[in-house]
């Protein structure tokens, strides 16, 4: 069964909203030069970084989860950098894992990183077809 998606122009501006069969809704904005008002959603551009990081991280937590580790939360910051010409794709994104636990083993960190990295995430799968991917992590004693 094929996965599926709308996009409806609210407007004003680039205003979209984002949906999905079951009703989950994003919003999805983009001030334009001229404009005077704020931007209430995400660029579609932050959306896939959001998308991909959400994507490791859910699988990060399930294999720490599966592991048994004594993590209270997990961050990932991402940086990423777009080529200067159209389309303009991701050349290069780094994310930083941020574990907070006590007692949490790196190695279980590492690896379930490695995992998520070179296995079971679609998205860095994805986005690493233009991107050169880098990853880093520590561990926040709590």
């Amino acid at each position: 069964m094929p996965t599926t998606a709308n996009i409806t122009w609210t407007g004003p501006g680039l205003r979209m909203i984002g949906e999905v069969p079951d009703g989950q809704v994003v919003v999805l904005d983009h001030v334009l030069a001229g404009e005077d008002r704020e931007e209430t959603g995400l660029r579609p551009m932050q959306l896939l970084l959001v998308g991909m990081a959400g994507c490791s991280a859910m699988d990060v937590v399930s294999i720490l989860q599966k592991k048994r580790e004594p993590f209270t939360n997990l961050h990932i910051n991402v940086a990423a950098e777009r080529a200067g010409e159209h389309p303009k794709v991701y050349t290069e994104v780094h994310l930083e894992f941020v574990v907070k636990g006590k007692g949490v083993n790196p190695k279980a960190v590492a690896r379930s990183i490695d995992l998520s990295i070179t296995k079971y995430c679609a998205g860095i799968a994805m986005i690493a077809k233009t991107a050169q991917i880098t990853t880093s992590y520590r561990i926040e004693e709590s």
